[in-house]
């Protein structure tokens, strides 16, 4: 009998052994199951194409926008040399009336 009951030792513990392996990849399989159940990470966002029509006229509206005010300066300067010229004059016209001409 003690020929039976080495053949008995063995079986169980190859039998734990083989509980123990079991175990492991029934903890693996779970762990996989459970990381993929989780929500995917989002998408990056899609890059948009250029957009052409967009940029032409954002360009368009910056020199038209340039333009006016190039033409608002341009006017501003005329008025302040008409007003110097008209201190001028007047300065002029002033110092000639108290010297009595």
């Amino acid at each position: 009998m003690s020929d039976a009951l080495k053949k008995a030792e063995a079986a169980v513990r190859a039998a734990e052994a083989d509980t123990d392996v079991a175990r492991i990849v029934a903890a693996v399989l779970a762990t996989q199951q459970a990381v993929q159940q989780q929500a995917p990470a989002p998408a990056p966002a899609a890059k948009s194409e250029f957009d052409t029509k967009k940029w032409v006229t954002i360009g368009g509206l910056g020199i038209a926008g340039c333009l006016v005010a190039s033409l608002f300066a341009v006017a501003v300067a005329i008025g302040a040399v008409s007003v110097a010229i008209l201190a001028l004059v007047l300065r002029g016209l002033w110092a000639d009336f108290q010297k009595g001409k």
